[in-house]
């Protein structure tokens, strides 16, 4: 397993325990990018994410995320394909009763992760990076 993959399953064991609070990953110029909102969503650096995440997690309880499955695509990107559950604060609706999986992005260099792409939909991520949602049937 590659130090990459390690630092993203490091993250994502926090967020799976709803502890969103640490920014320690992150390269201080940090680009966070929300792909298929569509708001302009784009933040750079830690504190712009952190306002980013606050406005985000602001609007849930309860709110937690599970990774599916890990993709190491290259030296420098891991895809995590994920879900979530909450509850909105004002709807009281529960995440678990909408589609709810998601994908994250993350671009590693030097241990840090520089840029990190949220997807609301794993389908718009896969066909943005040109990756089949379904394996492909053998070739005869």
């Amino acid at each position: 397993m590659s130090a990459n993959l390690d630092l993203v399953r490091s993250i994502y064991a926090d967020w799976e325990r709803g502890d969103f609070g640490s920014a320690e990953w992150a390269h201080p110029e940090i680009e966070l990018v929300r792909a298929d909102r569509p708001e302009v969503s784009d933040s750079v650096g830690v504190s712009g994410m952190t306002e980013t995440w606050r406005e985000f997690l602001g609007a849930w309880e309860e709110l937690r995320v599970e990774a599916d499955e890990y993709r190491e695509l290259d030296a420098e990107r891991v895809l995590v394909l994920a879900h979530w559950s909450g509850r909105g604060k004002t709807s009281g609706l529960e995440l678990g009763q909408i589609r709810t999986k998601s994908a994250s992005l993350f671009h590693v260099r030097g241990g840090k992760v520089t840029r990190l792409v949220l997807y609301v939909d794993a389908e718009r991520a896969l066909d943005d990076l040109g990756i089949p949602s379904e394996p492909s049937p053998p070739s005869s």
